[in-house]
C-alpha cells in the first residue's frame, strides 16, 4: 500500500481497499450515499461491498453512464435523490466510477446544503490518473466540458487495480492518453516507458508514477493560476473535438481518443510557436497515431470546433490559450494562438490520417 498526500487528503493505493473500511469506521457520518452508474453498479459495487463487510447501512444513487449525461439535469436528479434519502450535512457521498461519476458526484456533494464530505473511488484508468487529484468537480453545459464546477477536495481517494480488470481495451487506451500526457509535460522518462508498454496491460506502478506527476503540479498551483495549466496540454483542441463528437457521432470518441487528437494538434503548435524540435514532433505524432484510431475531421466543422474552443476556461478575453511543449518533458503555459494557426494544426492532423 502507498499513499500520496494531496491538498490535505490522502490518495491511497490499496488493491484490497482495506483502508476504505477503516476510514468509514473511524469517521462519524450520519449516512453513507454511494453514487454509481449502471456499469459500476454491476461490476464495481460488489468489490466495494466485499471490502466493507462491516458497513451494512448505505443508500445507492444510480445514474446513466456516459459523458453526455454529465449535465445539470442528471445532477438535479442526484440532488433530488439525496433529498428523498433525507441526507443531512453530516452525510458522506462515495463516488464510485469513472470521471463522469467523480466529476458530477463531487459537484453534487460540494453544492448540496452548501457542501457535504465526499470520497472518490475511481474505477477507470482515466479517472485514476486524472480525476484522483486536483479537487476539480464539474458538469458540462451545451457540449462545453466542465464549464460549471467547483474546486472542492474529497476527504480521501482510494485506488485499486482490481477495477482495471473490469475495463475493455478501448477504455484502458482512453485512460492511457493521460499517462502519455503526464510524460510529455513533465517526465520524458515516463513517455519513453509508455512507448514500450504492451497495451492493454498497464505495468505495476505506472498509475502511481502518473499520479505523482499530476500531484506535484497541483500542489504547486491548486487553483490553476499558473503552472497547473500545463495539465491542459492537448485539451484545448481535444475537448472541442470531444464535444463535437458527442453530438455528431453514433459512437462518440472517448475522452482519451479526443485528447490524443488534441495532443497531435497542439504538438504541431508547439513546433510552430514554442521551439519544439521537429524530430520530437514526429516522435510524438507517430506514436499517438500508432495506438489511437484515426478520426475524420472535415474542414466544414472547423467553425464549430473553434466556437467550442472559445468557451474554454483557459482563454483570456478573445485570446485562445494553450499549454505548449518546449521539449518532451517540458511544457509552458499561457501561450496564445490565432485562429488561423489552430486551423492549420487541424489540417496537419488531417494530413496525417489520410
Amino acid at each position: 500500500m502507498k499513499k500520496i498526500n494531496s491538498l490535505g487528503y490522502d490518495v491511497v493505493f490499496d488493491n484490497e481497499l482495506d483502508e476504505l473500511q477503516s476510514f468509514l469506521i473511524d469517521h462519524d457520518y450520519s449516512q453513507l450515499l454511494i453514487l454509481v452508474d449502471r456499469n459500476t453498479n454491476d461490476h464495481c459495487l460488489p468489490v466495494i461491498q466485499a471490502a466493507i463487510p462491516d458497513i451494512v447501512d448505505y443508500d445507492i444513487i444510480e445514474v446513466d453512464p456516459g459523458e453526455e449525461n454529465k449535465n445539470i439535469d442528471f445532477c438535479i436528479g442526484v440532488w433530488k435523490t439525496m433529498l428523498d434519502f433525507g441526507a443531512d450535512r453530516k452525510a458522506l457521498m462515495l463516488n464510485l466510477g469513472g470521471g463522469v461519476v467523480t466529476d458530477m458526484g463531487g459537484f453534487a456533494a460540494s453544492t448540496y446544503k452548501r457542501g457535504i464530505d465526499f470520497l472518490n473511488v475511481p474505477t477507470t484508468l482515466l479517472s485514476q490518473v486524472d480525476a484522483s487529484v486536483g479537487g476539480k468537480t464539474g458538469i458540462d453545459l451545451d457540449n462545453v466540458k466542465n464549464i460549471i464546477g467547483t474546486f472542492s477536495q474529497p476527504k480521501a481517494v482510494f485506488i485499486s487495480n482490481k477495477f482495471l480488470e473490469t475495463l475493455d481495451d478501448r477504455q484502458v487506451l482512453s485512460g492511457f492518453a493521460e499517462v502519455i500526457k503526464h510524460g510529455l509535460i513533465q517526465d520524458k522518462g515516463l513517455f519513453t516507458r509508455c512507448k514500450i508498454v504492451t497495451l492493454p496491460e498497464i505495468p505495476e506502478g505506472m498509475v502511481y508514477d502518473s499520479v505523482v506527476i499530476k500531484n506535484k503540479v497541483v500542489l504547486e498551483d491548486p487553483t490553476e493560476k499558473g503552472l497547473r495549466k500545463i495539465l491542459n496540454f492537448g485539451h484545448t483542441i481535444g475537448h472541442a473535438v470531444e464535444g463535437y463528437s458527442l453530438v455528431s457521432d453514433v459512437n462518440p470518441l472517448l475522452h482519451g481518443e479526443a485528447i490524443a487528437i488534441g495532443m497531435i494538434c497542439e504538438a504541431y503548435l508547439s513546433y510552430k510557436f514554442n521551439n519544439l524540435d521537429k524530430a520530437e514532433l514526429d516522435e510524438i505524432v507517430d506514436y499517438l497515431l500508432s495506438i489511437y484510431p484515426k478520426y475524420q475531421l472535415n474542414s466544414a466543422v472547423y467553425p464549430e470546433l473553434l466556437g467550442l474552443m472559445k468557451n474554454d476556461k483557459k482563454n483570456e478575453g478573445n485570446k485562445l490559450g494553450f499549454a505548449l511543449l518546449r521539449e518532451i518533458g517540458v511544457c509552458d503555459y499561457n501561450k496564445f494562438v490565432e485562429e488561423d494557426s489552430i486551423i492549420e494544426s487541424l489540417d496537419f492532423y488531417q494530413s496525417k490520417t489520410k
